[in-house]
């Protein structure tokens, strides 16, 4: 899943002149992506991506002052929603959810985004952290709440290092989605494939005792 706000990363708007037509924005958002998905960050033009969404290269330039803000914009725009986290009671099922929803995420816009812009975010500071708070800090913060709930459960210990446990949930189902090529009998949905197999190791990797 996507959100739908648009970034706040661009030029800043005259308060003189017609309003800011929003849905421009969107469409050199949906052209940014497409581009990125087509020629990955290094072949990304401006004036492609203007091309694309029908507008001129100057109305993008009102909004974005560069490509690399053009490409940053995009990544909070289609930032990673793992939607909401619900108490269901058990951290079986409260796990198992917030990796199907990984699984969704990645497979989704904000999942392309992602693979076309990895490679570039290793060189690029400001990519890099636009990144982190969009796809990491989420999935991190939703770790924690769950594990915090199991503890006071009684179901698992404390966790003496949530975040380790966030990481053992990225690392796999990204490498799982965008690396490792589909085996025979797998499905068409390789992240909720890897889901379901992920979920018994985790649990017993943060001591699950299941009630």
């Amino acid at each position: 899943m996507t959100t739908d706000h648009l970034p706040d990363t661009s030029a800043p708007v005259s308060s003189r002149g017609r309003p800011r037509d929003a849905t421009r924005d969107r469409a050199l958002m949906d052209a940014t992506l497409a581009e990125l998905q087509r020629h990955g960050y290094s072949g990304l033009t401006t004036a492609a991506v203007a091309r694309r969404a029908g507008v001129s290269t100057a109305t993008l330039y009102r909004r974005w002052r560069s490509k690399q803000d053009l490409v940053v914009g995009a990544a909070q725009a289609w930032a990673e929603n793992l939607g909401p986290d619900h108490d269901t009671g058990s951290l079986e099922s409260d796990l198992g959810a917030l990796l199907h929803d990984k699984a969704d995420a990645l497979q989704g816009p904000s999942g392309r985004l992602l693979r076309a812009v990895l490679g570039e975010a290793a060189h690029n500071q400001a990519l890099a952290d636009v990144l982190f708070d969009a796809f990491v800090l989420p999935l991190q913060s939703r770790v924690l709440a769950l594990l915090e709930r199991a503890a006071h459960r009684g179901q698992i210990p404390p966790v003496e290092d949530p975040l380790v446990v966030a990481e053992l949930v990225i690392g796999p189902m990204v490498s799982h989605t965008f690396l490792v090529p589909p085996t025979e009998g797998e499905g068409p949905s390789p992240g909720h494939d890897i889901a379901e197999r992920l979920l018994p190791y985790l649990l017993r990797a943060v001591g699950h005792r299941p009630t």
